[in-house]
């Protein structure tokens, strides 16, 4: 049995498409943090020269404008904090104050590349990208106010390095989890495969072992084993069947074959006649038997569970009891029935029919003269129960388990006309029914008793 690796298991699958996902999202994110950081520092640095320009005018004002360039060149001082690139031109477009250049000499906003700023005497390295913003004061100059926007920019690159590697770790991540949690599952369908394997190797008895990771694994293994314990069971009972039928089948029609072996003698048609038909009534009981048998068997297989339906239990029994009634009366035998009405249960009339007839014929046949045979129904605690009792001979106790197999027969009874298949025809119909079927001593005679579960009056009566 060839193994599969963990890259073709389905929890890796399902990992890697997981990691697409995370990683997609991750990405989305940190693009969506991006956008909104970088717009936020904008606005920021917009509105930092909106009310740096604001407080330059209003010194101009104050002081008059020509204190405004000594402001600027004190501001440029302060080396260390200072923020701010200015450009102070006087009306005739002549430079006052400041260090932008005169190409930004505009009122509004603007944008430019500078030469990076340095602590004095100390050579520029590189070009910088300044936001600008100018105002036209009242006496003509042009006052601009720049921000070096470079901070902004790494800002932008580092978010978009974390982009990508937080996308790659989630991906990476993802996937060794994935592999992680797929050796762990194969693992564990390796041991349920071996067990499966061990099973269709002939070792019947073994069972699928847990497979874990979930309620829902649990229940499938639960289910499995049921499975394998439902078959196990059907091929005992075909090992059965076919033993049965060998040693209980072998008496019939070795009798048959004798039968027939002495019909060459005779010579008178009467009697000839009377053997044929005696070899058609001994055919007939073989057929019947097998019919028995292949009909336990598809019971036990769930036959007929597809056909269940809501079945008033209490007009199946009172059509069991008027048909026996006379029968019983010919017999000599008494048959009484209390029947509550209206009980119902899930279930195939016809399979539940068949069953009390069954229970009232063994009855009549192994009771003996003069019996008193009695039918009950009633709802106890909500449960549907019936009972067909005797006061014959009964059963013993320690027989009770094994009258319900095929071909069992007591001592007593096995003078009688039968196969020793109804009772077990009946355990087979209970069993489909879900119903405990359970026999007891009736002091004298045999009580059957049928319970029928709390589940099917409820499914029923809904």
């Amino acid at each position: 049995m060839r193994r599969l690796s963990a890259f073709q298991s389905g929890a890796f699958r399902l990992a890697l498409i997981f990691a697409v996902i995370f990683a997609v999202g991750a990405t989305a994110l940190v693009a969506a943090v991006n956008v909104a950081v970088s717009r936020y520092a904008g606005h920021a640095t917009d509105a930092a020269l909106v009310d740096e320009s604001q407080l330059l005018r209003g010194e101009a004002r104050a002081h008059g404008p020509d204190t405004l360039g000594q402001l600027i060149l004190k501001r440029q001082r302060i080396v260390h904090a200072r923020p701010y690139l200015y450009l102070l031109l006087d009306p005739l477009g002549r430079r006052v104050a400041g260090d932008l250049p005169a190409t930004a000499a505009r009122a509004g906003w603007g944008e430019l590349s500078v030469a990076e700023f340095t602590e004095p005497n100390e050579p520029s390295d590189g070009q910088v990208t300044v936001r600008t913003y100018g105002v036209r004061l009242a006496d003509g100059s042009v006052l601009v106010v720049g921000r070096d926007t470079s901070d902004l920019t790494e800002l932008s690159d580092w978010l978009r390095l974390v982009t990508l590697w937080s996308g790659l770790g989630i991906t990476i991540l993802a996937l060794g989890g994935g592999l992680l949690i797929g050796g762990i599952f194969l693992r564990r369908m390796d041991r349920v495969n071996q067990a499966l394997q061990r099973i269709m190797d002939g070792a019947q008895d073994d069972r699928v072992p847990p497979i874990g990771m979930g309620a829902e694994f649990s229940r499938l293994t639960r289910n499995m084993n049921l499975m394998l314990d439902r078959t196990q069971a059907l091929m005992d009972g075909l090992r059965q069947v076919s033993t049965d039928i060998a040693h209980d089948l072998r008496t019939p029609l070795g009798r048959l074959r004798q039968h027939l072996e002495s019909m060459r003698d005779l010579s008178d048609p009467e009697a000839l006649e009377c053997a044929i038909d005696d070899a058609l009534a001994q055919v007939d009981e073989v057929l019947a038997t097998f019919h028995a048998l292949l009909r336990i068997g598809q019971i036990e297989g769930g036959a007929g569970r597809a056909r269940f339906e809501a079945v008033n239990l209490s007009a199946v029994m009172e059509r069991v009891h008027l048909a026996y009634e006379t029968a019983a009366e010919d017999a000599g035998k008494s048959f009484d029935a209390e029947i509550a009405p209206d009980l119902e249960v899930r279930g195939d009339p016809q399979l539940l029919t068949q069953l009390f007839a069954n229970l009232i014929e063994n009855a009549l046949r192994h009771a003996g003269e003069g019996a008193e045979i009695s039918m009950r129904l009633a709802s106890v605690d909500g449960a549907v129960t019936a009972t067909v009792a005797d006061n014959g001979p009964g059963i013993p106790d320690a027989e009770h388990g094994r009258v319900v197999q095929r071909f069992y027969r007591l001592d007593a009874s096995r003078s009688t006309a039968g196969s020793g298949l109804g009772l077990s025809l009946v355990a087979a119909i209970a069993e489909l029914h879900g119903a405990e079927l359970r026999l007891r001593d009736n002091s004298p005679g045999l009580l059957v008793e049928l319970q029928f579960p709390n589940e099917q009056r409820s499914i029923v009566m809904r």
